[in-house]
């Protein structure tokens, strides 16, 4: 089967340049790269392809013969320019082409530390931090400024976070060249490895700080301020960007991730942007009606109605006296729940009186009456 054009391969037009050729190939190498298409039985063929392709067409005395005389130019053992021994052999050189886009291929899988080719490895970006931290509900209400002090890794000043002895410059690894990571052929694969000589940082120090021992921070405590908002409630998250620990040898630093949990109210339930509080009432202020005061969480009172008549468990809304919204959309409101008291300690005269409010009360508890009436038929049918 004849070849296809390198150009139609790598889809792009005879007169492209060095840079629309390697996009060309990156595009089609994440395209058809046999790891993504594993499904495909073709993928490894046509990977393959592209890879030939890429070889030729990135080196101007292979393009040039290519452009001249096509396929032919590689067959009979003749390479690009007419050099003998440049031929293919229909497999193409992988390494050599692969390895000039691995990096941008596959550098997000590989960390994304390595910078452009003898720029050297990026400094290791420092780790995020947690810090919970607990507040009252009537702080969550109304938001406050707090100061939390957070150990962490900071930049070593003796070294401005360098890690070498005087602030001298670390040197570049003549190992892997400053790129961090060491190369090795794996029959059909390139493999990449951590540099064993710099441990994967692309640089090393001869003379280390004898503050830091090197590693460019040492550990501290940090007073920070924080601004809790108005609203927050428990598993609420708030992030300080560069506020996490340094990073190696002047590396960014990571962000602080604050946790909130808010503590529990010896008075106040809350559900969400709601508050529940249950509430006292008097029998006779249950039975006959009236009016009652509640606290409430922003430190007033608020006044309540109570219908003559009402029972344990009964719930009033106070609109507007909960929970602000965390990111607006107005406050919650606060319910109340009534719990009728059954009076204790009662004098003489008071069991007195609950004994002829009894005696003239059957009318007013017609369920009572119902019951009672019931057992005595029960009984009188058991008699008869």
């Amino acid at each position: 089967m004849s070849k296809r054009d390198y150009y139609d391969v790598l889809g792009v037009s005879k007169g492209a340049s060095a840079d629309e050729i390697k996009k060309g190939f990156r595009k089609k190498a994440k395209e058809l790269h046999p790891d993504r298409n594993k499904d495909n039985p073709d993928s490894e063929a046509q990977f393959k392809e592209a890879n030939e392709a890429y070889d030729v067409l990135r080196d101007a005395d292979k393009k040039a013969a290519y452009d001249r005389f096509g396929h032919a130019a590689f067959e009979n053992g003749m390479g690009g320019g007419g050099r003998p021994g440049g031929g293919f052999g229909g497999q193409g050189d992988f390494s050599s082409a692969f390895s000039d886009v691995f990096d941008d291929l596959f550098g997000d899988f590989m960390g994304g530390q390595r910078g452009g080719a003898g720029g050297g490895r990026r400094a290791a970006r420092g780790s995020d931090l947690r810090y919970n931290l607990r507040v009252t509900l009537e702080e969550a209400f109304s938001g406050l400024q707090k100061t939390i002090t957070v150990p962490a890794a900071v930049a070593c000043s003796a070294c401005d976070g360098s890690g070498a002895e005087g602030g001298v410059e670390p040197t570049t690894c003549p190992t892997c060249s400053g790129m961090g990571k060491v190369r090795a052929q794996q029959g059909f694969f390139t493999v990449e490895r951590s540099c064993p000589t710099c441990n994967g940082l692309g640089q090393i120090i001869k003379n280390p700080c004898k503050s830091c021992g090197g590693a460019g921070r040492v550990e501290k405590e940090r007073a920070l301020s924080v601004n809790i908002p108005a609203g927050v409630e428990t598993g609420t998250r708030i992030r300080l960007a560069g506020e996490g620990e340094a990073g190696m040898r002047g590396g960014p630093p990571g962000d602080l991730y604050i946790f909130v949990e808010v503590s529990d109210h010896k008075l106040f339930e809350r559900d969400s942007v709601n508050l529940y509080c249950r509430v006292p009432v008097s029998m006779g202020k249950a039975a006959l009606g009236g009016s009652i005061e509640v606290p409430t969480i922003d430190g007033g009172r608020g006044r309540v109605q109570i219908p003559a008549g009402s029972q344990s468990g009964r719930q009033m809304r106070l609109r507007g006296k909960g929970m602000p919204a965390l990111r607006g959309g107005g406050v919650g409101d606060m319910f109340i729940e009534l719990a009728v008291e059954t009076p204790v300690n009662l004098t003489s005269r008071q069991k007195e009186l609950l004994r002829e409010f009894d005696d003239l009360g059957e009318d007013n508890h017609p369920e009572s009456k119902s019951f009672f009436s019931s057992v005595k038929s029960f009984w009188d049918g058991m008699k008869g």
